[in-house]
């Protein structure tokens, strides 16, 4: 019904504001919605009265009509008395209106106000609906219901502690003590009805419908004076809740019609007895007669006072029963306490108590009461219930932190409610994150700016003292907060002190790195989180900066923040172990990729200049976590050079010494077992058989017992070279033909190398040399063979010269210097085998040698540079020709041969004259 007439109003609050769709809460005829500006997106809370409420529910005759309307438009001025009330009287105790009155086109009203949670009749309510044993409930059973059922139910099942009572009195004191002395009214009306709970658990005043100056005030007012006679009459046509309640009515209207601010400390003795009674009613039962009224009081039985415990049937505090009710629920004014004296009770004189009023006045106190307080604080924060730190000390001190010289003490009490509170996770999100962010990030862009141009004068001491201290409780933070809202949020706080100017605050940025990692993911630890680190590491001149850098490092690799004796002291082997290693390392943290490592981390290791012992230590912490993820390869050529090249630091004493040698034979172990095993994987059992293969590459294809090879006979090679030299050689019969020589008819493998540069006659015979033990390979590619071929020794092969021919000078082939023949001696020529003559003579020494003839029978003339044959054994009758000497010009004709004998020269020639004859 409420919500079809809601939408029904046409006002400006509608028109700007967004309503709940059910009412939150009801405070006597009036309706409370939650509801939000539009603009600006602040929570107000919307009092919604439909005038239809207050239609009897029983028929009246038609007499009864023209009276009950004026009845009714009587109470609806008084209900807006009550909200016009709340616009003219501003204070921190009294309800604070945001939007004024509106009459809606039905006849109802509407107004706005600060946000409330529910009337303090209304908790009482709940309390006696659900069948609490006590009205005071403990602080251990308190709890926030709004975090429990939500914003549309908050307030219901909401208890009141001690605490809480003895704070909302002291807020009551101070409305009624401002609207007594300053304001120069009368409230005529408190009761809980009138009483209304915010979001912050603060008391506010309000309900000032029946409110009128009082009698003999010196202080001018505007509103009407109170008519004792029309309010205490009831009217069973109207509801409850639009009249005067007796039940906490001062006796001064009824008895004496007297209007003092005395008659309001009246009914707040009796509210206070309420409060802690059980049934959570008045003392006072009149059911609205004010003859039933006048009856309580003839009977000392039904009048509440001190020896009756003031007919609360449970016990009072003793500062109440003692002190405090006796001067409030008494019968002469005279006799009861002002307000200004109720809050100067002993009642009051409790430490948590004060320090409320000290928070409530803490804009008017001095920098150091501020700063002493907050000291203070942290030590009474564990007394206070858990439903006033929420909703009363934490916002206070939320607000202060705008006082950048408290910002650090403000904060160190934040995070000690934080961890008070049982929903201490949606408190800092909710309530926390927003302020750090609004304090260091918003306008950080412009912040970094003129931190650039300003210098170290751009330093805020304040900021910076803060965010040591959210860095402290970073542990705290990290347990609080969403991985999302911590990304967003607390990351970049920590990126502002890692990148601060301040080394303390670097260094407590750099030492909370191992309570951040476990909500990071890994592209934000790569990307986002690993180049800041790295940035300051490289531009710091700090020596105790860049060891903190490299323990950062060495998190961020996987690795642990135990001390580094303990972590040189395990196996060192290279290897990651699932035993010693696995408790040093939180399990799911994100670290560096192997990539990274290798290719980011390790060169900065690399660029270190210094030779501190305490920079060298902390890097061999790092390049001990990398050698357990990086490649053998890179170990061996990256990791341990710059191992042995820091190892031979100077200022190194033994012990250091020694850790680097320890880690360097660990990390070489590790590549010499891993490339063992890897060449063994590639390793077959057959490779065995090629281990010769070595030796056959390095013989580059030379036979073992070819003339002149590499292996030949070095014996053979020195009697050549000293007959040779010393002209030691003999005739035809000489000891260099008694050598066999092996006929080249003989029967031989077909692979036998040959070497020739003419191809003779394939009848022609062929003889090789005596002392040649093998044949010379023929200089054919070898097309599948692997090996190398040598090259023919021309060394070998004597001069060579000129030979007639019957068409005249022609060059004739040249022929070898026989190994058999005389430095001293010719044998006697014969017959020129090689002259293209095709005479024979019958007395020629028969030669087993025969150039090739062509298909006419002529001898085919040799090539140019035909090799001869080489001279058979002493068996054989065949003799190498002489050496003939020619012309060097080649133009004189050598004589024509003959078939007669020739004759033999007349002396030898040796020595010298036999190798000028070579020439």
């Amino acid at each position: 019904m409420f919500s079809s007439a809601l939408k029904s109003f046409s006002s400006n609050i509608t028109s700007n504001y967004t309503l709940s769709p059910n009412p939150t809460s009801a405070s006597g005829p009036w309706k409370i919605y939650d509801a939000k500006k539009k603009s600006t997106g602040r929570t107000v809370s919307v009092f919604v009265f439909d005038r239809r409420s207050l239609d009897p529910h029983s028929g009246l005759g038609r007499s009864g009509g023209p009276s009950l309307r004026k009845v009714q438009d009587e109470a609806v001025e008084r209900l807006k008395k009550e909200a016009s009330s709340l616009a003219r009287l501003r204070h921190p105790c009294v309800l604070e209106l945001v939007e004024p009155v509106e009459e809606t086109r039905n006849g109802g009203l509407m107004f706005a106000t600060e946000q409330v949670t529910s009337s303090l009749g209304t908790l009482l309510a709940e309390q006696d609906e659900q069948g609490r044993p006590s009205g005071v409930a403990s602080r251990s059973s308190r709890y926030n219901d709004k975090e429990v059922n939500g914003p549309e139910t908050a307030g219901k099942g909401m208890e009141i502690d001690e605490l809480d009572i003895q704070k909302g009195l002291s807020q009551l004191g101070k409305a009624l003590e401002f609207l007594h002395e300053s304001a120069g009214l009368v409230h005529a009306n408190l009761t809980p009805e009138a009483i209304f709970v915010n979001a912050k658990s603060d008391w506010k005043l309000s309900g000032l419908g029946f409110s009128g100056p009082a009698e003999n005030s010196k202080i001018p007012s505007s509103a009407q004076p109170i008519s004792l006679s029309e309010i205490l009459h009831h009217d069973p046509r109207l509801p409850r809740s639009v009249q005067l309640n007796l039940d906490y009515a001062s006796p001064d209207f009824v008895f004496d019609s007297n209007v003092t601010p005395a008659a309001d400390l009246f009914s707040l003795g009796l509210l206070i007895v309420a409060l802690y009674n059980p049934s959570h009613e008045s003392p006072l039962q009149s059911t609205s007669s004010i003859s039933t009224y006048k009856r309580l009081f003839n009977s000392s039985s039904s009048t509440p006072t001190q020896n009756n415990n003031f007919l609360s049937s449970a016990p009072l505090p003793k500062d109440l029963l003692s002190t405090v009710l006796p001067r409030l629920i008494t019968r002469r004014p005279v006799d009861r306490l002002t307000a200004k004296e109720f809050q100067q009770s002993q009642y009051f004189d409790n430490i948590l108590v004060s320090a409320i009023r000290f928070l409530e006045s803490f804009p008017a106190k001095s920098p150091s009461e501020k700063s002493q307080f907050m000291r203070g604080l942290m030590k009474v924060l564990p007394q206070f219930p858990k439903s006033v730190l929420d909703k009363k000390i934490l916002p206070a001190l939320l607000e202060e932190m705008k006082d950048r010289d408290l910002l650090s003490l403000v904060l160190q009490n934040v995070f000690s409610i934080v961890k008070l509170m049982p929903a201490g996770r949606a408190t800092f999100t909710e309530k926390v994150i927003p302020r750090l962010r609004e304090v260091y990030l918003s306008g950080a862009t412009s912040n970094a700016a003129n931190a650039a141009n300003a210098g170290a004068q751009s330093r805020d001491i304040g900021k910076e003292a803060g965010l040591v201290v959210t860095l402290d409780n970073m542990d705290l933070i990290t347990r609080s907060c969403s991985v999302k809202d911590f990304k967003d949020d607390i990351l970049p706080l920590f990126k502002l002190g890692v990148e601060s100017s301040t080394h303390s605050l670097v260094d407590k940025s750099l030492r909370s790195l191992p309570l951040i990692l476990p909500v990071l993911d890994f592209p934000t630890l790569k990307n986002d989180l690993f180049p800041v680190v790295a940035s300051v590491f490289t531009k710091t001149n700090s020596l105790g900066i860049k060891v903190r850098g490299l323990e950062a490092f060495v998190i961020l690799c996987g690795g642990s923040t135990e001390p580094e004796s303990e972590a040189l002291g395990d196996d060192l082997n290279g290897v990651v172990s699932n035993g010693n290693t696995d408790h040093k390392k939180v399990s799911g943290n994100a670290v560096l990729d192997k990539y990274t490592m290798q290719e980011k981390v390790v060169p900065l290791l690399s660029a270190i200049k210094t030779k501190e012992p305490a920079v060298m230590m902390a890097a061999l912490r790092v390049f001990q976590q990398i050698g357990k993820h990086a490649d053998a390869e890179f170990v061996a050529t990256v990791i341990l050079p710059a191992l042995w090249a820091m190892s031979l630091g100077p200022l190194l004493n033994l012990q250091q010494f020694k850790a680097f040698t320890h880690l360097i034979r660990s990390l070489s172990s590790r590549v010499e077992r891993e490339q063992t095993r890897k060449l063994q994987e590639l390793s077959n059992p057959s490779d065995s058989s090629k281990s010769g293969r070595t030796e056959d590459f390095m013989s580059f294809g030379t036979e073992a017992n070819a003339p002149g090879g590499i292996n030949g006979s070095g014996e053979a090679m020195e009697d050549d070279f000293e007959r040779l030299v010393l002209g030691r050689g003999t005739g035809g019969g000489s000891s260099a033909t008694s050598r066999p020589q092996p006929s080249r008819t003989q029967s031989k493998p077909d692979n036998a190398p040959m070497f020739s540069w003419s191809t003779p006659h394939p009848g022609t015979p062929v003889t090789v040399p005596a002392n040649t033990s093998s044949t010379i390979p023929a200089m054919n590619p070898q097309q599948s063979s692997p090996y190398r071929t040598i090259t023919p020794d021309l060394s070998n092969f004597a001069a060579l010269q000129p030979s007639s021919s019957s068409m005249g000078f022609s060059t004739q082939p040249l022929h070898p210097q026989p190994h058999s023949a005389s430095s001293a001696s010719y044998q006697k020529p014969t017959q020129n085998p090689w002259a293209a003559s095709s005479q024979s003579s019958s007395t020629a020494p028969p030669t087993p040698y025969n150039p090739p003839r062509t298909n006419q029978g002529q001898r085919n003339p040799p090539s140019a540079f035909a090799i001869p044959p080489p001279p058979l054994s002493s068996a054989s009758s065949y003799h190498a020709p002489p050496l003939v000497k020619s012309n060097p010009a080649f133009h004189v004709p050598l004589p024509a041969t003959t078939s007669g004998p020739k004759p033999k020269p007349t002396g030898s020639q040796g020595g010298l004259d036999k190798y000028e004859s070579l020439l």
